[in-house]
């Protein structure tokens, strides 16, 4: 089986970059990678570019990544453009590393850039409501919110101002889980402290400042039971990952001893499951593939970065990926079990509520913080003899779960 390598990786600090354009952001990222991968723009041989906010809100409704790698020295070679939601960037590694299999390059290139913040806030909030089936939005919408009943929202813990109405989706996913197995905002909130105590070391995180439980239980409320700190930013940042097969490796005269194994990358779609399948969750189902790979297994993994768009991902996605038992999420996190020190620390870098979400470039932005990790090289949030990690990444929604899932592996090989 070709072994796949990441040989550099890099992004840009995730948040608010108003002297910024997509393409500089971009360049940032590319140049990053470059350096960390001791290699040229010339050695690559296919690139991928993930963004969905090139068109809506820059205007650049077609070829977006020839548009971008044009102007940040990137021309002549294969190209393509990839959407898949919050996934995107994710999907691009993964396309990477499949060129890289087939045999079409040796050396790929994975980007994805965002430009979010801008002054009409409405129309970036308008890129989530795209991320179903917008022929169908108001059922859609009905029939997740639907998840939630049963959980009584106190008194004034809804906000007055105008959020995504995904904010109202993961709140009702939130109280499922709750109704379900007798998860507590409490726990909820935990996540989100331990996240935004752990982006206090993170250099790149758009947030870093500290939060206690009671401090994110006292934040604006967003909707039951999410407050603002519990929530993902708009955000706008970059990441890229220069993937190689050995042979490629060798070509460039790439120092091996930083290069980090992709033992598996899988990619799933949603399927029309009942609400009390929980065994047949996109993410459960595509961690098990991911496992089965890399001839590996939950208990061996040492640290993951898991999607967590509002508080309640992490702990969802702990227990697709067997880090938690079903149902007991909460109760890990609030023992302590996902903190660096801990028993499997997950979102070492702060997780998208506090590193930020700049959609295309999420997914690589989780796959540099565990190279970081696996490097050895994350400071004061290192996790002491990380060999093996997981990402998870999602996007969109259709059905009850997301449209797209990633999971990745990754090895100190």
């Amino acid at each position: 089986m070709t072994k796949i390598y990441i040989a550099g990786i890099a992004m840009t600090v995730f948040g608010h970059h108003p002297d910024h354009t997509v393409d500089s952001l971009a360049g940032e990222a590319l140049q990053g990678a470059i350096r960390d991968a001791g290699c040229k723009t010339s050695d690559i041989g296919v690139a991928f570019y993930a963004g969905m906010t090139n068109g809506p809100l820059q205007g650049q409704f077609a070829i977006p990544g020839q548009v971008v790698f044009s102007k940040i020295g990137i021309e002549g070679i294969p190209v393509f453009n990839v959407e898949n939601a919050c996934a995107s960037g994710s999907t691009a590694v993964h396309l990477a590393v499949q060129a890289l299999k087939a045999g079409s390059a040796d050396v790929a290139l994975a980007v994805g850039a965002e430009k979010m913040n801008i002054a009409d806030k409405r129309r970036a909030f308008e890129i989530f409501e795209a991320g179903w089936d917008v022929s169908r939005a108001e059922a859609n919408y009905r029939n997740l919110v639907r998840l939630g009943e049963g959980v009584i929202p106190p008194e004034g813990s809804e906000s007055e101002k105008p959020y995504s109405r995904f904010m109202s989706i993961y709140a009702a996913l939130c109280r499922h889980h709750m109704k379900t197995y007798g998860t507590t905002q409490r726990q909820i909130a935990a996540v989100s402290a331990k996240n935004h105590q752990h982006s206090v070391h993170n250099p790149f995180s758009q947030f870093r400042k500290p939060f206690t439980v009671d401090e994110i239980l006292a934040a604006p409320p967003i909707t039951y039971p999410l407050t603002l700190p519990m929530c993902a930013p708009l955000s706008d940042g970059a990441a890229a990952a220069i993937l190689c097969t050995q042979e490629g490796l060798k070509r460039i005269g790439v120092d091996k001893s930083r290069c980090i194994r992709v033992r598996a990358s899988v990619i799933r779609s949603f399927t029309h499951r009942r609400v009390d399948e929980p065994e047949k969750n996109i993410g459960r189902l595509a961690a098990q593939q991911a496992y089965e790979i890399a001839g590996l297994g939950p208990d061996d993994m040492h640290v993951a970065e898991v999607h967590d768009a509002a508080a309640m991902g992490e702990i969802i996605q702990a227990e697709n990926l067997g880090l938690a038992p079903l149902g007991q999420g909460g109760l890990c996190v609030e023992r302590g079990d996902f903190t660096v020190g801990g028993r499997i620390p997950i979102n070492p870098s702060g997780g998208l509520e506090s590193k930020g979400h700049p959609i295309g470039a999420t997914g690589i932005g989780q796959l540099y913080e565990l190279v970081t990790q696996l490097r050895g090289e994350a400071g004061a949030r290192q996790v002491s003899g990380a060999k093996h990690a997981i990402q998870e990444n999602g996007g969109g929604m259709q059905g009850i779960e997301e449209a797209a899932l990633a999971v990745h592996i990754l090895t100190k090989d």
